[in-house]
């Protein structure tokens, strides 16, 4: 029992890793469908590759998108929307204009409205006796009581592209039916036109123009009185709609099996197209629900497996780091769940095209937090997985590789905001170009494209504006660092690092040097710039506790270490280091910029105080523990050249005199000795990166103190 625990806690990580493999690949065998896979690929306008073909059973061949299309605008010409007539509208409208009429009239033959009139037409007004304002009203009221007898129509968005042609359409007037045509009714603009049209004809009641002439009418406007009283069934009117649709037939008859459907070579046409498409969809489904239900799973298992086994082998040989880190490879395979998963989830129950998935904002969130090549390739994994479910697998595979490779190459840098937006657009420009090169290889016309894919297309970029609060999530759940945040964190406005430059500017000031030297290195030898000149920064914000104890912050003569004794002295200057993580955890910065903090002296010694104390002691036995750093030593590149950089730039400051010679001599030494020291051994750091690292630390320092190089004498 004792050693079954031993072994479980020995090999817990190994454990835990294999646990999740299983698990991942048990949650996507869960998400995949249960259809098989036809065993034949074909593409549009490209010959068959394959063996003459013969139908291996009896199948229906399915309509193209398009001839279905054709048909359903065929039966929607005969289609006759529906209607219902309002009879009380007129009541209530020619009684309102029957009331207001009168009362306009009162207003006219008062004055109130004459100062304009001619002197004609005045008394036009003041003579008319009751019979005359009757006369004009009702033949006002039969003309607009005729407009609504025809019917005023109510026009919805979707009849107004019939307004300028004849259609036909269903009146139903007192629960009974009657067909109708367009052209038989009014629209509230024609009952309006009509009206005034006759008013003002010559054949209208004398006196009429007057009326017209006056403002009269214009002043009742009569376009209030005209409202629509045949108004749309939109019930009735889907249901019909529906039922035509319905009674159009997905298929165009069967194809018998062992009859020929092409020959090897033969260009696979739109016909042949279709009916190995309807074959393929056929096959697939009839895999999915047969006997071989169980061969299909444990093929879909296989495949699961595969792709999964090949990112690890990818993992253990190329980044072992990130499959030894529990929350990296955790992060890795659940990226690659979820995005499977969303997609099958899609395509299962047809909720979008799966070209609106945004695939491309896979390989951004990776290069925020791991390398662009990792990236790239668990994008390259995810895409073959995902084309499992993908109608169009070949097609779907190449627009993603080549979005995802897009977005990696134009996304150089997160920090700047603008970039994502560039990104977005040059990705829907990558899907664009792909489909349309796909679409023209497999011989289509031009009017055949289907323009609705650039709208998912487009769908698909503009998600990629997601990845910024998705990064914010992961950071926070996983514990990530991505160059957004170093970015903030490197601004020297940061409070913490304000507060550095106020309590110890000597220090403030080194560690900017040391940023500066470290990034520039950092570039050369491909270790992370961003994080580098941030951890540089705040490496020595533990000197905040006692900053006058540190040469760099000495504003006087009197050095505090003279009134203590060598010990004390080394403690206070060990003290730095532990005193740093407590401020960083206290003010939350991220764990991997407090690396930093402890680990930028390593296990190396206090010198000066360790070499003073055995001057002085001569013959005494020396605890070397109290002048030693507690480490732990570097564990990466960018720990280690912080160090370096460190180190180098506080002893530049002692030089006595600033030549090339003693600026190199003084870079080999520092360097030298932490690599004897075996201050290097736990990082990636090579010879050939050290050698570089140098020359840049020699050419910054010649730089910095302005030192010239000796030119040989001239001949």
């Amino acid at each position: 029992m004792r050693k079954l625990l031993y072994l479980l806690k020995k090999y817990a990580q190994t454990i835990f890793r294999v646990l999740l493999f299983i698990f991942s690949a048990a949650i996507l065998l869960i998400v995949y469908p249960r259809e098989g896979t036809f065993p034949h690929e074909f593409q549009k306008g490209k010959p068959w590759m394959h063996p003459d073909y013969y139908a291996p059973f009896d199948f229906p061949v399915s309509k193209s998108d398009l001839e279905i299309k054709s048909e359903k605008d065929s039966i929607l010409k005969e289609f006759k929307p529906y209607f219902n007539y309002q009879a009380e509208t007129s009541v209530q409208q020619l009684k309102k204009l029957s009331n207001d009429f009168d009362k306009q009239w009162t207003n006219f033959s008062k004055g109130k409205s004459l100062q304009s009139l001619t002197k004609e037409k005045i008394i036009f007004f003041n003579r008319a006796d009751s019979l005359t304002v009757n006369r004009y009203k009702n033949y006002m009221l039969e003309l607009i009581s005729y407009v609504y007898q025809r019917g005023i129509i109510q026009l919805s968005e979707q009849l107004e592209n019939y307004v300028n042609r004849n259609f036909s359409l269903v009146i139903i007037r007192d629960k009974e039916a009657e067909d109708g045509d367009f052209y038989d009714l009014f629209t509230q603009k024609s009952a309006y036109e009509y009206v005034i049209n006759r008013l003002n004809s010559e054949d209208s009641i004398a006196g009429g123009k007057i009326l017209v002439e006056s403002g009269f009418y214009k002043e009742l406007d009569i376009n209030n009185y005209l409202i629509p009283n045949l108004i749309i069934n939109e019930e009735a009117s889907k249901n019909i709609k529906n039922d035509l649709i319905s009674q159009i037939s997905l298929t165009k008859g069967m194809f018998l099996a062992d009859h020929k459907i092409i020959g090897n070579g033969e260009i696979v046409n739109e016909d042949k197209f279709q009916i190995l498409s309807s074959l393929k969809y056929e096959y697939e489904n009839r895999l999915g629900h047969s006997d071989n239900f169980v061969t299909v799973l444990i093929g879909h298992g296989l495949i699961i497996v595969i792709l999964l086994l090949l990112l690890i082998f990818f993992l253990v040989h190329f980044r072992r780091d990130f499959y030894h880190n529990n929350l990296k490879y955790s992060f890795i395979l659940l990226m690659i769940v979820m995005f499977a998963g969303i997609s099958s989830l899609i395509t299962k129950n047809d909720l979008v095209n799966i070209y609106a998935i945004p695939f491309a904002l896979l390989p951004i969130i990776l290069k925020a937090f791991y390398d662009a090549r990792l990236a790239l390739y668990i994008h390259t994994i995810c895409i073959l997985m995902v084309g499992f479910l993908a109608p169009n697998s070949f097609e779907f595979t190449f627009l993603n590789f080549g979005a995802g490779a897009v977005s990696i190459i134009s996304l150089k840098s997160l920090y700047r905001r603008g970039k994502l937006f560039n990104t977005s657009l040059y990705v829907f420009l990558a899907y664009s170009l792909i489909y349309f090169s796909l679409f023209l290889l497999q011989g289509n016309k031009l009017e055949t494209i289907n323009l609705s894919n650039f709208l998912y297309f487009a769908i698909s970029a503009s998600l990629l504006l997601m990845a910024y609060p998705l990064i914010f999530v992961f950071e926070r759940v996983f514990g990530f660092l991505s160059d957004i945040t170093l970015m903030e964190l490197s601004d020297t406005n940061q409070p913490l690092l304000r507060k550095l430059n106020e309590k110890a500017p000597g220090t403030f000031q080194h560690s900017l040097q040391v940023a500066n030297l470290a990034e520039e290195a950092a570039y050369k030898i491909g270790a992370n710039p961003l994080l580098v000149r941030t951890g540089a920064l705040y490496h020595d914000i533990g000197k905040m506790h006692n900053p006058m104890y540190f040469i760099e912050n000495l504003s006087s003569g009197k050095n505090p270490h003279d009134d203590i004794s060598y010990e004390a002295s080394a403690q206070v200057i060990i003290d730095h280091v532990t005193r740093g993580i407590e401020i960083g955890r206290k003010n939350r910065l991220p764990e991997q910029i407090i690396d930093f903090i402890r680990t930028h002296h390593g296990t190396t010694t206090v010198h000066f105080f360790y070499r003073s104390f055995k001057r002085d002691n001569p013959g005494s036995q020396v605890d070397k523990s109290i002048f030693t750093y507690p480490g732990p030593q570097p564990f990466s590149k960018e720990t280690a050249l912080v160090m370096m950089a460190d180190s180098v730039e506080a002893a530049s400051r002692s030089i006595k005199e600033y030549t090339k010679e003693a600026i190199d001599e003084l870079v080999d030494q520092i360097i030298y000795y932490q690599m004897t020291h075996d201050q290097y051994n736990n990082t990636s750091i090579t010879y050939k990166d050290i050698t570089i690292i140098k020359n840049i630390f020699k050419r910054k320092l010649m730089s910095i103190y302005h030192v010239r190089v000796e030119y040989p004498d001239m001949v």
